[in-house]
Parts: C-alpha cells; structure tokens; sequence
C-alpha cells in the first residue's frame, strides 16, 4: 500500500501539517510501514536550479514535519527514496554533479542516532519489533549499527 501526501505551496508557506495529520494520525501504525510518499507542489521560477531541499521554506515545513512527527522514517517509502529525500530536508548537504548528494558527515551522523534513539522506543510501544528496523533504516543511511548497540539502550 503506497500513502501519497500531496503537499502544496500554502502548506508550506502557513506551516500547516493538515494533510500528514489527516493521514497518520489514524489507524494502526504497522500499516504504514514504508508506505508513505509525498508529492510536493511547490512552484520555482524558471531557471531555478535548486533542489527542493535547497529552498528553506521547504525545509522548514520538514523541519516542524520532523518535530510532530519524529517516527515517520518508519513510514517512509525507502525503495522510493523517500528516506533519503527527507534526510535531504534536515541534515546539512551540498550536491555534487558527479558524486550526487553529499551529506555533512557529522550531521547524518547525529540524525541518525537521534532516529535510532526515537523509533527503539516509539516502535515498541506500537508492537512493532524494532531492531531489524532500526538496522535497516542505519544501513539505508550508510551505517551498520551492532548489536550490542540495541542492548546498551534496552538496558
């Protein structure tokens, strides 16, 4: 099951989560596992050569998506980059025309744990077994997390 978000220009500009809040804030959460996609209509004049994640209004609409909504990785459709995409929106980056996105290497590094640390709780509480999760979503986003990591915070 794919979610399509269409997200347009005035939510961006109004800040406003209505149509992620109509959609997840329902139902069962195992539902959305990886299901989620949005659909940005944001308008640029011609020549813009900025990707969306280089325009800050766009990047503060994530920015207060992230902080209501803090477990959607979990939701987010990864084989469809949507993973990588919002990452784009909140963790510092400059894009390479040979090499593609290039995220600050500090910066990733910190998101990432900061996830970790907010879905091994967020995914229990839902019956969702966690920690498959959370090596997978460590490795879309470069890192191979041990074992001994998931004990350490289940302690």
């Amino acid at each position: 099951m794919t979610l399509t978000l269409a997200i347009a220009a005035n939510h961006i500009h109004r800040l406003d989560l209505a149509p992620v809040r109509d959609a997840l804030n329902d139902g069962d959460k195992s539902a959305l596992e990886q299901a989620v996609q949005f659909k940005l209509d944001y308008p640029r004049e011609e020549g813009d050569p900025r990707e969306l994640s280089e325009i800050p209004e766009i990047r503060l609409w994530f920015l207060r998506l992230d902080s209501a909504y803090p477990w959607l990785p979990y939701a987010l459709d990864w084989k469809e980059g949507e993973l990588g995409r919002y990452t784009a929106m909140l963790v510092p980056h400059q894009f390479h025309p040979t090499d593609g996105i290039q995220f600050n290497p500090e910066a990733l590094e910190l998101f990432v744990m900061q996830k970790l640390f907010v879905l091994a709780e967020w995914l229990p509480a839902q019956d969702i077994s966690a920690r498959s999760r959370l090596q997978g979503l460590a490795q879309m986003l470069g890192y191979d997390i041990d074992d001994s990591f998931f004990d350490l915070i289940s302690a």
